[in-house]
Parts: structure tokens; C-alpha cells; sequence
């Protein structure tokens, strides 16, 4: 990822939110496949902490895009002392990539009466990690090769196991791929419409996201009043990244779609008046997410 330079020392959000701004002028969406699926870690396509938990929200983002500039084939990210710990060591002339951690600050604070009240300040701290691939002496693990990829219709099977299982009412017709609020569907052209495969499950993906923000389930609203205005533009984001990550979880390449190029532009004007709303995307993309990935078992347990 492209970054800012360090002495001017703009604000966390800025600084992450110029980056990404920085690869969308450039043609680059930050949140596109960069994994190696050599690695054996690979087939799941997350980003990975040492203990094999991936991480979530917006470094995701943050950690696709590092791999994406500088060429990391392993998804596992690890701390300087975590390398210690497992007896390893960071290559000498190194450098680490960011990650966030957001919080809750509980402050006390006197009241209009004079009383202690305590308020949640939100807060939010970056730390540094490392990609195993900057990394020496690790045990074995960390380095695997993966086996012989599973075959491609049984992971397209998947996709379709999945997305039955969200109860989305999916209907297929036409050649516009989108969601209706009312009367809550997502239509779809029919699969032999697209190219490959990639491109139904990606676009799929994409409008599953959006079929979460109705009221009944994750109540999202960015104050959409009509086609191609802010709230649009903030929603489509949301369903952007959503994609990214269910085609992460899914094994699918995230297939650019037709009106990739005024998307971009849209995403750039959001991104350039509020520094903090890649942020609050990543996050509600991450909601959607898992919201989509709890629909499985709450239906098969139906």
C-alpha cells in the first residue's frame, strides 16, 4: 500500500484513509485477492494472526493491500515478539505493516450538575506486525506448502451452499443484478449470462451484502434518497468490501464488475470528505459478513 509521508503525522484515520485513497486513483481496489493458495495456509484467504485467527474489518483491508505492493505469498501476520517467542527473528532491514485496534475509553467527566458521569470515548491504536514471509526460523508450519488445490466445481458448490443457506430470496431474469428493498429480493441475471463463474459469485456476494442492510435484519441506512448520491455511494462501499470478504471466506477470486471505473470515483469523493468512513465500512461489511455466515447454521439447525 501506498503511504503518506510519516514526519507530517496526520491522524490514524488519515493516514489509513490516504493510502486506500492513494490506490483507488491508481486503479487499485486494496481489498482484491493477493494470497498466495501455494501457502498452505493460502485456502483460507484471510489475513492470519500467528495462532491462525484471521483478522477482520479494516485490516483486512490494510493487510491485502501490504500483500498486494510488496509481494507477500504467506496471509500470516506476526508480531516482533511473537517471532521471539517462537523462536524466530524479523530479517534485518524489515519493515512492519500497520494494523489497528479499536476500543472503548471509559472517561469520567462532571456533569451539568456537578456529578461524576462517565463517558465511552472510542479510540483507536495501531501496532506493527510482520508478514512470516519477513520472518526466519519459525516452525515448520508457518512455511507449509500446500497441497493440490481442491477441485474448482466442489468450491463453486460451496458458493452455492452458501449463499442458499443466507434464505435470501434470490431470483434469476433480466440482465441488471441488483436488491429491491421492497419487496426484498435480489435479482440476478441468469448464470450463463456471465463469464465465468467468479463473476456470478462475486457479483452474488455483492448483493447479499446489500439484502443485510434491510430493516428486519441489520437496519443499515446511509440516508440513500436516489441513485448515485452519498448514501449510495457509502452503501455500495459497504457492499464492495462485504464481497471482498465473503470471496475471501469462499475461496473466489473478487471479480472487478462492469461499472468498476465510476464506482472507484464515487468511493474517492466519500473517502476524501470523511477520513473516517473506510473505517465504519470495514466495519459494517464485517457485520454483513458474519450475519451472512450465521444465517448457516441457524438454517440448518431450522
Amino acid at each position: 500500500m501506498s503511504r503518506p509521508h510519516e514526519s507530517s503525522r496526520p491522524d490514524l484515520y488519515s493516514r489509513v484513509t490516504n493510502a486506500i485513497i492513494a490506490d483507488l486513483e491508481n486503479g487499485v481496489r486494496p481489498w482484491t485477492k493477493p494470497w498466495s493458495a501455494e501457502h498452505l495456509a493460502g485456502k483460507i484467504s484471510r489475513p492470519l494472526r500467528s495462532t491462525g485467527q484471521p483478522y477482520s474489518g479494516i485490516n483486512v483491508i490494510l493487510l491485502w493491500a501490504e500483500s498486494i505492493a510488496r509481494g507477500f505469498t504467506a496471509p500470516i501476520w506476526i508480531t516482533f515478539r511473537q517471532a521471539l517467542a517462537l523462536g524466530g527473528h524479523v530479517r534485518k532491514g524489515e519493515h512492519g505493516s500497520t494494523v489497528v485496534y479499536a476500543n472503548l475509553l471509559t472517561r469520567t467527566e462532571a456533569g451539568e450538575n456537578g456529578q461524576d458521569v462517565e463517558r465511552q470515548v472510542p479510540f483507536l491504536k495501531a501496532y506493527t506486525v510482520f508478514n512470516v514471509d519477513q520472518v526466519e526460523s519459525l516452525p515448520a508450519h508457518f512455511y507449509a506448502v500446500a497441497e493440490p488445490k481442491l477441485d474448482a466445481a466442489q468450491r463453486i458448490d460451496n458458493a452455492d451452499a452458501f449463499f442458499a443457506a443466507t434464505g435470501a430470496d434470490i431470483r434469476h431474469g433480466g440482465n441488471q443484478a441488483y436488491y429491491a428493498l421492497q419487496p426484498d429480493q435480489v435479482q440476478m441475471p441468469p448464470f450463463e449470462c456471465f463469464g465465468d463463474p467468479e463473476g456470478y459469485y462475486a457479483t452474488l456476494a455483492h448483493e447479499c451484502t446489500h439484502w443485510t442492510r434491510h430493516p428486519t435484519r441489520l437496519d443499515r441506512d446511509f440516508g440513500r434518497k436516489r441513485w448515485g448520491d452519498d448514501g449510495y455511494a457509502r452503501e455500495e462501499l459497504v457492499a464492495e468490501l462485504g464481497a471482498a470478504f465473503l470471496c475471501a471466506d469462499l475461496g473466489l477470486a473478487l471479480e472487478p464488475r462492469a461499472d468498476h471505473a465510476s464506482y472507484i470515483a464515487s468511493w474517492l469523493e466519500v473517502l476524501k470528505d470523511d477520513r473516517r468512513f473506510i473505517f465504519t465500512a470495514a466495519a459494517h461489511a464485517q457485520r454483513a459478513a458474519d450475519f451472512l455466515h450465521n444465517r448457516q447454521t441457524k438454517l440448518s439447525a431450522a
